[in-house]
């Protein structure tokens, strides 16, 4: 069987317009891109003019940039035990799946949530109601959820991949439902997934809760904090804590290599004045074996 040919790419800005992520992923050499969609650290945003929507076409058209995910708002809580700050998530994240849609951008990538002291059981109810909400909205779309997977700090939802498998098990649609790996996340909620025992541990959960084919992108992060600190920081690939050798045993995984993965690690320069996005797909690159 052919090798694939594993995809790298990063988390862009949109500044100036969504069409010019895509023209930078090219000028550095990703096979994949992940963007947002409306401004992150808002509820409101003005909608997706003609002009913006045609301009990203073009640009994409012919780049070879593919797959282009999103990432959700980070004010989402779909876990939220508060009716009112509830509703408000699962408007914004129609919004935001619906502009997915026309832009034909999939997964949207969005955290699970955090039960604010309801309890776990409660949390992944809300969550599963919250996406059958979502989706109730949204019939017949092509643009899918991507829950992803969290360090496990305060309350949140979604470090364990039984707690993954019982919200898309609770979901009216689950074939609607897919998953997203944060290699920092993972490490910080406690798998150290350096050890070969660990790893197939961790894959042999994944599997059994959620699937393997479910898992749709891997944000490929190095952790600040040590294993099971439930730190969520981001490290430059090799310089944290999970180093090379631990994303060795990720990148030369068959059954993963399919998946792109997305760096999210802090931008910039080194001291030779090589972009960071960069350096890091470099890094990651030369980890895979031929």
């Amino acid at each position: 069987m052919p090798r694939v040919r594993q995809k790298f790419g990063a988390h862009l800005s949109v500044a100036g317009g969504l069409h010019r992520a895509v023209a930078e992923a090219r000028r550095l050499g990703c096979d994949c891109l992940q963007i947002f969609v409306k401004n992150q650290r808002q509820w409101n945003a003005p909608p997706l003019g003609d002009d913006a929507v045609r301009a990203f076409q073009a640009a994409r058209r012919g780049s070879g940039v593919n797959p282009i995910v999103a990432h959700a708002s980070y004010l989402l809580n779909l876990a939220s035990p508060r009716p009112a700050a509830r509703k408000r998530s699962i408007a914004a994240l129609i919004d935001e799946l619906q502009r997915c849609e026309g832009l034909a951008v999939s997964p949207l990538i969005v955290h699970p949530g955090s039960h604010l002291g309801a309890g776990e059981e409660a949390g992944v109810r809300l969550i599963a109601a919250s996406l059958d909400h979502v989706h109730a909205a949204t019939t017949g779309f092509k643009s899918r959820i991507a829950l992803e997977t969290t360090a496990g700090q305060g309350t949140t939802i979604g470090h364990d991949p039984r707690q993954m498998g019982a919200i898309i098990e609770r979901t009216r649609d689950p074939h609607r439902v897919a998953v997203c790996l944060d290699t920092c996340h993972l490490f910080a909620a406690g798998y150290d997934w350096r050890k070969p025992g660990p790893y197939e541990a961790l894959l042999e959960s994944l599997a059994a809760h959620v699937g393997l084919k479910r898992i749709a992108c891997i944000h490929a992060n190095d952790s600040v904090g040590a294993c099971g600190s439930r730190l969520d920081r981001h490290a430059p690939i090799g310089k944290g804590r999970i180093g090379r050798r631990g994303f060795a045993r990720l990148l030369n995984d068959a059954r993963l290599a399919a998946v792109p993965r997305i760096l999210e690690t802090p931008k910039g320069v080194d001291g030779r004045g090589q972009d960071l996005d960069v350096v890091n797909m470099r890094r990651l690159r030369k980890l895979v074996l031929d």
